[in-house]
């Protein structure tokens, strides 16, 4: 089985000192080419997609509030606007920003995916997130304060029901989306000069969503995109976004620490599926690691940046440090657990992210695990999922 292979681009890379590593270009940041540079990177290494972090606050090293420091990269780009940007400078690799489901309308991220798809033609995705951090409602002013995150292992029972209230508004939101992608069949437009018709108003269709967290009546301004259903996904770590994954994506990234967490896992992911009674094909997925990659001394350097930056890296992933051959062997080892694919983080850029596009993906080939061309444009395809039809189309 060949695997499939995706990079996760956030700054400089995933540990915090990157900005401040040998090769980092930290003063190309905010520039539309340094973003164009790692996606041609990517694309050049045969990868199936690349995804772009995006976050509705300042990054911070606390997971419920700003940290206050400023020895760590701060501020983004816009991640659906990046991917537009990249679109026409890249043909076949995939594109997949990240919104935010809490504070986004999802008519908004619906018309922004299928406009992606139609720039990139046919390789948009999405991935969906909440936002639970009480300054990032600060922000927008039109929700009550959210209450204290409590992150220690017995949970408060109010933060784990608030936490459930935000996965319950963002599978309705994604499900808004996904509606709103149907809402105009394929060949709803006519484009007849001789008549005057440019669209068959009967095959635009209103959506009419009422739930618990939105009512909109749709049809989208956008029209269906090449994949029709643009790629969905999500980042889970427990049995609640495994549910949401169930119901609302096509691929899942999981975090397991090594090949029997990770057959664990996926029991669980396959779990998830049968509780929410899933009858979309089954969830493709992809185990996230944060990785440092170097033909010599991959532990000296990561050892380096932890000096910069003050305190051991650490991360809700697993983290490797080794070789690109050595990480080969792993993925293959780790695959044997049913995982179809992987989302590798890389430590810095563009260091890690070439290393894995010139290392690891011809190890991978040499051991026959990886492709060695593009089979398709589309990224639904490539993943082996079909084309979905409109579910207004009579």
């Amino acid at each position: 089985m060949t695997l499939h292979l995706a990079v996760a681009l956030d700054g400089a890379g995933w540990h915090p000192a990157a900005w401040r590593a040998e090769g980092a270009r930290p003063d190309r940041l905010f520039t539309p080419g340094y973003w164009a540079e790692l996606v041609a990177e990517a694309e050049r290494g045969l990868l199936d997609f690349v995804t772009f972090e995006d976050a509705l606050g300042l990054q911070s090293s606390r997971l419920d509030e700003p940290d206050g420091r400023l020895d760590q990269v701060r501020g983004r780009l816009d991640a659906v606007l990046i991917a537009s940007r990249v679109a026409p400078l890249s043909s076949r690799i995939g594109l997949v920003p990240t919104t935010s489901t809490t504070h986004t309308e999802p008519f908004h991220v619906a018309i922004g995916i299928a406009s992606l798809d139609h720039i990139s033609r046919g390789r948009a995705g999405w991935r969906p997130q909440i936002s639970g951090r009480p300054d990032h409602v600060a922000h927008f002013g039109r929700r009550p304060p959210f209450p204290p995150q409590d992150y220690s292992p017995d949970r408060d029972p109010v933060f784990a029901g608030h936490v459930r209230t935000l996965f319950a508004e963002a599978t309705d939101a994604v499900e808004v989306v996904r509606r709103l992608w149907d809402s105009w069949e394929d060949d709803a437009e006519i484009r007849d000069v001789a008549t005057g018709r440019f669209v068959d108003r009967d095959k635009l269709h209103y959506i009419d969503f009422r739930g618990e967290f939105f009512s909109v009546k749709g049809p989208s301004i956008t029209p269906r995109s090449p994949q029709g259903q643009p790629l969905v996904t999500s980042l889970a770590h427990d049995r609640l976004p495994y549910e949401f994954a169930a119901r609302s994506s096509d691929v899942v990234y999981v975090t397991p620490r090594d090949r029997e967490d990770a057959a664990a896992i996926v029991g669980s992911v396959r779990a998830a599926e049968a509780a929410v009674g899933r009858t979309e094909p089954p969830l493709r997925i992809f185990a996230d690691l944060v990785v440092f990659l170097d033909a010599h001394d991959a532990a000296g350097r990561r050892a380096r940046l932890d000096d910069l930056d003050g305190a051991a890296f650490e991360s809700d992933a697993h983290v490797f440090t080794g070789t690109p051959e050595e990480l080969a062997r792993l993925l293959l080892e780790w695959r044997e657990a049913g995982l179809e694919g992987f989302r590798l983080r890389p430590g810095v850029l563009p260091h890690d992210l070439t290393a894995i596009t010139r290392g690891l993906v011809p190890a991978l080939q040499n051991a026959g695990a990886f492709r060695s061309a593009y089979d398709t444009v589309d990224l639904r395809g490539r993943l082996g999922l079909a084309r979905p039809a409109s579910r207004y189309a009579a």
